[in-house]
């Protein structure tokens, strides 16, 4: 899994203890109303895109590089779709972290998901009345915030 150098550097002093990050995430819909969900390589289970952002680094671009990064899918965001505090984790390094995640609705405007880095084993899109499991439960809240309404009508052209 990449860790930002920001984060290696830290944990060199920190170890293991706990550390409060900002983190970004993104709900991707494509024109059919799919969702853009990975398997992580981490824990096996599904989830919508996510990440740390680096220091200065503002959040809508840090989302948009994740998306890529992580997916090779390029995106317009549509909006803020929540901002909420994950509970304290232990990461299977044994790393302790707590997110204060933003996350983003956003709009698929081209290419092919594949998995483009080692943080997923695979990538696709899903009906949300037909996700994979597992999936992380932080996803499954925010794919339920993020697409309260008529989504159709937000990418409206």
């Amino acid at each position: 899994m990449p860790v930002p150098e920001f984060i290696v550097e830290l944990r060199a002093h920190v170890g293991h203890a706990p550390l409060w990050l900002s983190g970004v995430s993104a709900v991707v819909v494509d024109d059919e109303g799919r969702i853009l969900l990975g398997r992580r390589s981490d824990n096996g289970n599904w989830a919508i895109v996510s990440g740390i952002l680096e220091p200065g680094e503002q959040p809508a671009a840090a989302i948009v590089r994740e998306i890529r990064e992580e997916t090779g899918v390029e995106v317009e965001l549509v909006r803020l779709a929540g901002v909420d505090v994950t509970p304290p984790l232990t990461h299977p390094n044994g790393d302790q972290a707590q997110y204060l995640d933003l996350c983003f609705l956003a709009r698929w405007t081209g290419g092919t998901p594949q998995p483009a880095d080692d943080e997923n084993l695979d990538v696709g899109w899903f009906a949300p009345d037909a996700l994979p499991t597992p999936m992380n439960d932080s996803s499954v809240g925010r794919i339920a915030t993020a697409l309260r309404g008529d989504e159709r009508a937000w990418f409206a052209r």
